[in-house]
């Protein structure tokens, strides 16, 4: 029983020491790292179909599923609250963006997309996914910009 407690003493303190315990994820980004809307920004009004340009500085891209030192993926976040925030922010942190209507993925490394948005007001973020979708620590995300589609 000694040996039990003491092992799982050890286990505790080996967490402790490592910081906190992420599913999944972990993957470092650059401090410097800014992802952005090339082509758009907060407050502008748009048609659609909208093109939108992917900007990244201080790492590069990459296609899901690659893992190479300070890459990534281009993840587009439409009318949801920001990364991290809402009823699963804690979920996506750690186990990765879902893939939906409003979580769109590029996995294969584009850098832009265009897409069909109905009128009125939307509000879209970009976030850089590591290999397995799941944000850097710490995360790469752009400002949450609002646009009208008239």
């Amino acid at each position: 029983m000694k040996l039990l407690i003491a092992a799982a003493l050890s286990f505790f303190l080996a967490a402790l020491a490592w910081g906190p315990v992420r599913a999944g994820g972990g993957t470092p980004s650059k401090p410097e790292a800014k992802v952005y809307f090339a082509n758009i920004q907060h407050g502008d009004s748009v048609s659609s179909p909208l093109t939108l340009v992917f900007g990244l500085s201080g790492m590069g891209v990459a296609p899901s599923g690659v893992e190479k030192e300070f890459t990534g993926h281009h993840h587009l976040l439409i009318d949801r609250p920001p990364l991290g925030e809402g009823e699963d922010g804690a979920d996506e942190l750690n186990f990765g963006l879902p893939s939906d209507d409003n979580h769109l993925h590029f996995g294969g490394g584009q850098t832009e997309v265009t897409l069909e948005l109905s009128p009125g007001r939307h509000t879209l973020q970009l976030v850089l996914g590591d290999a397995g979708h799941v944000p850097h620590v710490a995360p790469v995300v752009s400002e949450l910009i609002t646009i009208t589609v008239e």
